[in-house]
């Protein structure tokens, strides 16, 4: 198969699937191996990920997506009438780096490490699709297991959970930054 009729497949493939394809499954319909289409989608990068272009493509782990380039979501929310999104609180961004860092975890680990309640957190997370259940805990009473989702990745343009910074003290942190902007979720 020619180089372009393999990025314009993997192109097709992406667009059509809206989420996330695992680089797997897209290699097995097409009878290619899966870095073949890797570093297709690689290539494909360099094409879409620039500031002018409209869309960016996206590794999210083993799979890949088409996502709006963050510049341009405010045209794109006035065009789709969107609700712009509420930038997440203190607690919900505390939550998620627990989460994040130490995944799979329960809810009591959560509470242990901030010292504060976090039920009503937890399931604004869970709604907004940035957290999801992992299973139970083999414990007395079976307690939920949480760990980010691939729109966790998504939201904070990572391919992988490994892509996380090294985690620092708070002391460092508030000296490296005054007031950081609030985090916005994108589409």
């Amino acid at each position: 198969m020619k180089e372009t009729e393999l990025f314009g497949k993997i192109e097709a493939i992406l667009f059509a699937g809206g989420e996330a394809v695992a680089l797997e499954r897209i290699a097995q319909v097409l009878g290619v191996r899966t870095y073949v289409v890797e570093e297709a989608v690689q290539e494909l990068q360099k094409k879409y990920n620039t500031p002018e272009s409209g869309i960016h493509l996206l590794f999210l782990g083993d799979s890949a997506q088409f996502t709006t380039n963050p510049a341009f979501i405010e045209p794109v929310r006035g065009v789709l009438d969107l609700k712009r999104n509420t930038p997440l609180s203190q607690a919900a961004l505390e939550v998620l780096a627990v989460v994040a860092y130490n995944q799979p975890v329960t809810k009591a680990f959560v509470e242990q490490v901030r010292g504060v309640d976090c039920s009503g957190v937890l399931g604004s997370l869970v709604q907004k699709g940035l957290l999801e259940e992992r299973g139970r805990l083999e414990l007395p009473g079976r307690p939920l297991l949480y760990g980010t989702t691939e729109n966790f990745l998504r939201c904070f343009q990572l391919s992988s959970i490994d892509e996380l910074p090294p985690p620092g003290s708070g002391e460092e942190q508030e000296e490296a930054e005054e007031e950081p902007d609030p985090v916005q979720l994108s589409l």
